[in-house]
This record gives structure tokens, C-alpha cells and sequence, in this order.
């Protein structure tokens, strides 16, 4: 593969303002782009007639390796589903099923248009190269406790925490696209002393905090019960924040906890799918996380509570279920719908406009945007950093095929005792 400039001639392109904009255009290595004269020295001249060029999708919440739990514990709600099928399942993990479930997801992901993935899992050391190889960009959040935990209930014996320590200290992955973060699983599954380390740990290392917050009700209502104080409100009180932490779900919170995610730079992600399927009753309130001035971001959590990793259908979604909770049907419209599911992308995406679901585009193609979140099409061509991995949809960085067959033999491994 060579980065460089690509001329895309007779195409649409949206940018983050959510314009259709028509004619012949520059794709950048750097992620700009420009109106093309015809005579620019390029890799290549692309006809984008049948095209249609945005922003690649960012997947802020992810277990990438539990694509290996897919479809498992259908029907049971979120404690039953973590205590009956995904926690006795992850005994078996094992940092070599752990790279064969990543590769699955990020060839999955990159398939669908996602360039980029926040993670929290188990093995990230064996995570991160899987994410950096297929030239994705990511951010790895591994744990800071042993897994699986000592069944005596002894406390662990710090090896994860070291290794943790070692990976973010050596240093991103993939000419800077991957780095290791520091995963807490939530307030119910980690004791103030875990918590406060992992804080430290990040204002020390300069590595992003990850934590599931508010999903349900009942850990919103325990939480307050032992401490007086909802979830956020309890990080908080214990100094939890650093700039830019990530807090997935935040399906049960208050406006006063609002205020704390804006006063601390934290990202909310949104991850409707997950939610409605595991019946967690609570939906991210978008209106009142926006006038709060929180950064809510979009994501699908893991393959195993989603069924998929498909941020485009993720944001729709989105859209959805915020204007039904809302009663409102100019919530989330298009524009800002892709705004929410791109924030912060540098890369492109190409899109098949020729799929039937694609049309009719409407006068100008104002109708592409709509029909590309609400009805779907195929990608088929994905620029990272300027280089192509995914070209006239054949991902050229995984073997997509062999990532499939892989999984399937893993699951069978990593079933065989349950």
C-alpha cells in the first residue's frame, strides 16, 4: 500500500458539516481534502460517479475480542446475561482468542466504514497489534487487575497492573494510529482502591480512563444505596475524572451529573442497540447530555450484547430511539446523526450510491445523507493516514475469509467446557 493524494473525479462528498458537495475533489494523506484542478500529481484518479465520499465511522465503546460471544444468552437481561453466559464463557479466555476475536471485529468494522475503535477488554497487549496491523486507529484500554479473577477472593497479584504499566510506557502502536488506555469496569465491579489506582495510573501515564457508567438502574440505585451518591457523583467525590475520560452508556444519570461530565472533558458515549436489547430501561437522554455541554460520542459495545458492529445502523438507531423517547422528530436529524457517528474522524470512506437502497438521490443528492443512515449500502473503499485498506470492498490488510474461519474454530475452544 502507498499514502498519498487521490484525485475522485465526478463524485459527492460530505464533510463534517453534513454539505453535499459535487465535482472533482483531493483526498489527503493528512485527512483534508480540495477541489481538484485535473493536473495534480496523485497515486491515482479514481471516477466517483457511483460514489459517495464521507468522514469514516468511530466506534467509541467496544470488547472487541467478544465477537467470540456473538448471539450468546439470547432473551436474558444484562446481570443474568453477564452472570450466566459472558463471565463463566471469559474463564476460557486466553490472549490467543483474544487476537482471533479482534481480528473478526476489526475486519467487521472496517467492512462497514470504521476506522476507529475504543476498546476495553481483557489482553490488550494482544489486542492493540490486531487493531494497529489492519491500520485502524484505536485507543486499547486494558484492566488493572488480574483476569480471571482468584477464585479465594485473595487480592490479584498486580501482574496485569505491570503489564498495563509496561504497554502504555513503551508507547503507541502503528505510527502513533493505536495506544493503550486503562479499562475500569464499573463502579459496581471495582472497589474505590482499584478505582483511585487506575486514576492515578492515568495522570501519571497521560493514558485515557474507560468505565461503564449509569447502564442500569438497579447499579444506579446500589450505588447510592452504599454511598449516598449516584455513580458519576461517586467517581467524582473520589477523584476519579481525568481529561477526556470515556464513559460508555450513561442510560441513568442527573443533570447535576451532567455537569460533572462537561466540567471534566469526559466523552458519553451512546450505545442504543446494546441497551434495547439487554431491556436496561434507560436511554441516554441526548437533549439534556448536549445542553449540559457534555461530548457525547457513539458506539456499539461489544459484539456479544449488540450482535454487531455496524456504527452506520448503530446511528440510526440513535436517531430513532432518541426522537420516540423524546417525542420529538427533529432530534438527531441526519446532519447531526452523522456528525455524532464521524466526530472526530480524519479518514474517508467511499459508499456504493449505485445500491438500490440508495436511491432516488434527489435534486443536488440531498436525499444521500438520509438514505445512507436510514436505509444503508455498501462501503467500498477505506483511507487511513492516506493508504487504502479497504478497496472496491475487499479489505486488504485482513483476510477476511480466514478471520471468519478462524473465530469459528475458537468458538468451538472456547465453549468446550460450558
Amino acid at each position: 500500500m502507498e499514502s498519498g493524494s487521490r484525485r475522485v473525479v465526478n463524485t459527492r462528498l460530505i464533510d463534517h458539516d453534513g454539505i453535499v458537495r459535487e465535482g472533482d475533489f483531493l483526498l489527503h494523506a493528512d485527512g483534508s481534502y480540495s477541489l481538484s484542478n485535473g493536473d495534480e500529481d496523485v497515486l491515482e484518479t479514481v471516477d466517483g460517479s457511483d460514489l459517495l465520499i464521507t468522514r469514516s465511522l468511530q466506534n467509541w465503546h467496544t470488547h472487541l475480542p467478544m465477537t467470540l460471544n456473538r448471539s450468546m444468552g439470547e432473551g436474558l437481561g444484562l446481570m443474568e446475561w453477564l452472570e450466566t453466559s459472558i463471565f463463566p464463557s471469559e474463564r476460557n479466555l486466553s490472549p490467543k482468542l483474544a487476537a482471533i476475536g479482534t481480528r473478526a471485529s476489526v475486519a467487521e468494522m472496517i467492512a462497514g466504514g470504521t476506522t476507529f475503535a475504543c476498546d476495553m477488554y481483557h489482553f490488550p497487549g494482544s489486542i492493540a497489534p490486531v487493531v494497529a496491523d489492519s491500520g485502524m486507529r484505536g485507543i486499547i484500554c486494558g484492566p488493572t487487575t488480574d483476569w480471571p479473577p482468584p477464585e479465594d477472593g485473595d487480592s490479584d497479584s498486580g501482574k496485569a497492573l505491570r503489564e498495563l504499566d509496561s504497554l502504555i510506557r513503551a508507547g503507541p502502536l502503528g505510527s502513533g494510529r493505536v495506544e493503550y488506555g486503562i479499562a475500569t469496569h464499573a463502579v459496581y465491579t471495582c472497589t474505590e482502591e482499584v478505582l483511585r489506582k487506575a486514576s492515578e495510573m492515568s495522570r501519571e501515564l497521560g493514558a485515557r480512563l474507560s468505565i461503564h457508567t449509569s447502564e442500569t438502574r438497579s447499579e444506579v440505585a446500589e450505588c447510592h444505596e452504599k454511598t449516598g451518591m449516584y455513580p458519576i457523583e461517586y467517581l467524582d467525590s473520589i477523584d476519579y475524572f481525568t481529561e477526556g475520560t470515556v464513559c460508555a452508556h450513561c442510560g441513568w444519570v442527573t443533570k447535576k451529573e451532567m455537569r460533572i461530565l462537561a466540567g471534566h472533558g469526559a466523552h458519553a458515549v451512546h450505545c442504543p442497540v446494546s441497551n434495547q436489547k439487554l431491556a436496561c430501561g434507560g436511554t441516554m437522554s441526548y437533549p439534556a447530555m448536549i445542553e449540559s455541554g457534555v461530548d457525547v460520542r457513539l458506539g456499539t459495545d461489544g459484539a456479544a450484547s449488540n450482535n454487531g458492529l455496524d456504527m452506520r445502523a448503530e446511528a440510526k438507531a440513535a436517531s430513532l430511539v432518541q426522537r420516540h423517547d423524546h417525542w420529538e422528530a427533529s432530534i438527531l436529524d441526519p446532519v447531526e446523526t452523522w456528525q455524532l457517528a464521524t466526530k472526530g474522524s480524519v479518514d474517508w470512506v467511499t459508499w456504493d450510491l449505485n445500491n438500490i437502497r440508495m436511491r432516488p438521490r434527489g435534486k443536488d443528492s440531498r436525499r444521500v445523507l438520509s438514505n445512507l443512515i436510514y436505509s444503508g449500502t455498501d462501503c467500498l473503499d477505506v483511507f487511513v493516514d492516506g493508504f487504502g485498506i479497504r478497496r472496491d470492498g475487499v479489505t486488504l490488510t485482513i483476510d477476511e475469509s480466514a478471520a471468519s474461519l478462524d473465530l469459528e474454530e475458537a468458538a468451538q475452544e472456547y465453549y468446550s467446557d460450558i
